[in-house]
C-alpha cells in the first residue's frame, strides 16, 4: 500500500496508521512524563516498585512451595505485575521504551534518562530487599525454595544461553510495557501483565531485579550464596536485559515511527535541559 493511499484511509496525513499515532503521542507523554520527575519522585515511585512486584514474588513461591511447577507459579507471578499496573509504581527495565521515546523525540535529555534509570534502578533494589526480608521471616518453610530459585539464576555459567535468556527477559518487560501503552482497555492491560509474568517467572528468563529478589531472599535464609555471586549475576543480566528492550523493542518501534519522531523533534526545543530551566525560572 501506497503512503498516498495510507493518507486516504486515515484521519492522519502520516504514513503510518492512526492507531500508530495516537500510540506514539501517549508514549512520547509519558516518558517525558518520567523524565521530568524529581529525584524524590524518582526514588520513591521506584522503592514502591520493588515492594510491589513483591508481591508477585510472594504468590510465584506459594505455588511453587506447593506444586514444584514453575509454569503454575508463574501464572501467579502476574499478581506482581497487575500491582505494579494498578498502583502506579515502576520498573527499572519499563523505563526503556517510554522514556528513551521521549529522548529521541527531544521531549527529554540522556542526563534526565541516566538520572531517571540510576534512580529507580538503586530504588528497586532497596525496596525488593526490604520485601525479601519480611518474606523471609514470615515464610521459614519457603527456605529451600528460595535457595532452589535462587540458584539457577546465580549458578548459571556465562555463555549464549545465560545471555539469550536475560536478552528475551529485557524485551518480553518491554514489550508487556509496549502492550499496555497501546491500549486504554484496563481489562487489556491486566492481561498483558499476566502474560508478561508468566512469560518471564514461568520459563525461568533472567530479569536483573525480579530475581535478584530471589537471590534476596535466598541470602537472607542463610543459603551459601553470597552477594558477590549475585552482583556477578546481575551486572551480566543487566546489561543484556538492556540490549533486548531497547535493540529489540523500543529502537524497532522509533523506526516504525520514524516520521512521527521527525515531526516531534522539529516542534520540540533543541536543548530539553536549557528548556527545562527556562520554565522554572
Amino acid at each position: 500500500m501506497t503512503d498516498e493511499r495510507r493518507r486516504e484511509l486515515g484521519e492522519s496525513d502520516a504514513p503510518v496508521e492512526d492507531e500508530l499515532i495516537d500510540s506514539f503521542e501517549a508514549t512520547v507523554e509519558e516518558g517525558a512524563e518520567r523524565l521530568q520527575r524529581t529525584v524524590r519522585a524518582t526514588l520513591i515511585t521506584g522503592f514502591f516498585g520493588g515492594l510491589e512486584v513483591g508481591l508477585g514474588v510472594m504468590a510465584y513461591l506459594a505455588v511453587l512451595h506447593q506444586t514444584d511447577d514453575h509454569l503454575l507459579a508463574g501464572l501467579a507471578f502476574g499478581i506482581g505485575f497487575i500491582a505494579l499496573h494498578l498502583a502506579h509504581s515502576e520498573l527499572f527495565t519499563e523505563n526503556f521504551l517510554m522514556p528513551i521515546a521521549a529522548v529521541v523525540a527531544r521531549e527529554g535529555s540522556v542526563a534526565q534518562l541516566v538520572k531517571l534509570w540510576g534512580g529507580t534502578l538503586v530504588a528497586n533494589l532497596v525496596g525488593g530487599w526490604v520485601f525479601m526480608w519480611l518474606l523471609v521471616q514470615a515464610f521459614p518453610q519457603w527456605h529451600d525454595t528460595l535457595t532452589e530459585a535462587a540458584r539457577h539464576y546465580v549458578d548459571a555459567p556465562f555463555g549464549l544461553q545465560s545471555i539469550v535468556l536475560a536478552v528475551l527477559g529485557g524485551s518480553t518487560i518491554t514489550l508487556m510495557t509496549r502492550m499496555q501503552q497501546g491500549t486504554d482497555s484496563d481489562p487489556a492491560k491486566l492481561v498483558a501483565a499476566v502474560a508478561g509474568g508468566f512469560l518471564l517467572a514461568g520459563l525461568q528468563l533472567f530479569h536483573s531485579i525480579l530475581d535478584s529478589l530471589l537471590v534476596f531472599g535466598a541470602i537472607q535464609s542463610g543459603a551459601a550464596i553470597t552477594y558477590g555471586q549475585w552482583l556477578g549475576w546481575f551486572g551480566y543480566t543487566l546489561l543484556f536485559n538492556v540490549v533486548g528492550g531497547v535493540v529489540l523493542v523500543t529502537a524497532l518501534r522509533l523506526v516504525r515511527t520514524k516520521e512521527l519522531v521527525a515531526g516531534r523533534r522539529r516542534d520540540a526545543p533543541e536543548d530539553p535541559d536549557r528548556a527545562e530551566h527556562e520554565q522554572a525560572d
